[in-house]
């Protein structure tokens, strides 16, 4: 079951102060912060990144892969509070990878 538009415009509401996108990919969508990847939204449901900050924040979360095929996630279980998510955030995001820079897409 795919992730509604309505879904994660109460999640950017929700969030509102805290400098979070997300991106469609195929009926669901990936969740950045700061410009760096820090989960999914899928059916409905918050997965974060199970890197050590996340993993010491949330060790009693449940987890289970987004998506067949995909790697374990941690489950966010309250995504309304917001100071949780923006400790939470701001924890994982120095042990995060730098996002790769985009292809431009070469015209013939």
């Amino acid at each position: 079951m795919a992730t509604s538009k309505d879904y994660i415009i109460y999640l950017t509401e929700q969030w509102s102060g805290l400098d979070v996108s997300f991106r469609p990919m195929m009926g669901e969508y990936l969740l950045y912060y700061r410009g760096k990847l820090v989960g999914d939204v899928c059916a409905g449901r918050v997965f974060i990144k199970p890197v050590g900050a996340a993993v010491t924040y949330m060790p009693d979360a449940e987890r289970c892969p987004p998506y067949n095929g995909a790697k374990e996630m941690l489950v966010l279980e309250d995504p309304e509070n917001v100071e949780f998510v923006s400790e939470l955030f701001e924890a994982m995001y120095p042990g995060l990878p730098e996002p790769k820079p985009r292809k431009k897409k070469v015209q013939k």
